[in-house]
């Protein structure tokens, strides 16, 4: 199930933003931290389709900050951004969502029944799509501290996806936040999408919610384009080759 796969529709979904982006993109990547790898002469991510996950969505906002910001808007802007910028460079992408709606079977009733369809439904959409990676986008918080701070990703298969998660997370920390100490983690196995797909995926937990000067970072057009960028510099320069 590739979303908009027409030329003409996948250029007229991005003309709102792209041009933004293109020279946003051109003065974050021509000044990268020491030893980042940019987008600079990267046409192709080796056969694999990148599908982008925006986590959360409609009924289902995902986490909430102290000053209202919902998580889902957020995974979303940057999900359209990853989206334009890989574009640009010729890869092929697949978004599983393109607004701020839920993935749920119509006949789901419940929040909860509705969590559990969209669930489903975005590892059958992952499932169905041949050479797909996965880069699943959300944002963290951590409840009765607001220190905490940093993008964090995370992987579920050793094999066929932590290399990249560690080589998405060292991007991440040279370019937006040296301070940053994380390191990629493996999952603990609770998350659902993660744990039911085949194909090598990320989890990035972009910043904290809690955290309110991360917060306010993570508002803004700019931050969102620069952690699309870094996302981006790292999918198309460390991407292992396709099994033939």
């Amino acid at each position: 199930m590739k979303i908009e796969e027409n030329g003409m529709c996948r250029w007229g979904r991005r003309a709102t933003i792209v041009v933004l982006l293109v020279i946003a993109t051109i003065h974050f990547l021509r000044r990268p931290a020491p030893n980042v790898p940019t987008l600079a002469g990267q046409t192709q991510l080796h056969g694999f389709t990148v599908v982008i996950d925006a986590g959360h969505g409609g009924e289902d906002g995902g986490a909430v900050s102290p000053s209202g910001t919902v998580e889902s808007g957020i995974n979303l802007e940057i999900a359209l951004r990853l989206d334009a910028i890989l574009g640009l460079y010729g890869a092929d992408t697949v978004l599983l969502r393109t607004e701020d709606i839920s993935l749920h079977d119509p006949d789901a009733q419940t929040l909860r029944e509705k969590k559990a369809s969209d669930l489903h439904n975005r590892v059958e959409m992952v499932e169905s799509i041949p050479n797909a990676l996965l880069v699943s986008i959300h944002q963290n918080t951590y409840t009765g501290s607001r220190r905490y701070h940093g993008a964090q990703v995370f992987y579920e298969d050793e094999v066929s996806s932590r290399q990249l998660a560690e080589h998405a997370q060292e991007i991440l920390r040279q370019s937006l936040d040296p301070a940053n100490t994380r390191q990629a983690a493996k999952l603990p196995g609770t998350v659902y999408l993660m744990e039911h797909i085949t194909c090598p995926a990320i989890l990035v937990e972009c910043g904290f919610l809690s955290n309110p000067e991360e917060d306010a970072l993570l508002r803004t057009a700019a931050y969102q384009t620069k952690l699309a960028a870094a996302l981006a510099s790292a999918l198309l320069s460390h991407v292992p080759m396709a099994e033939e």
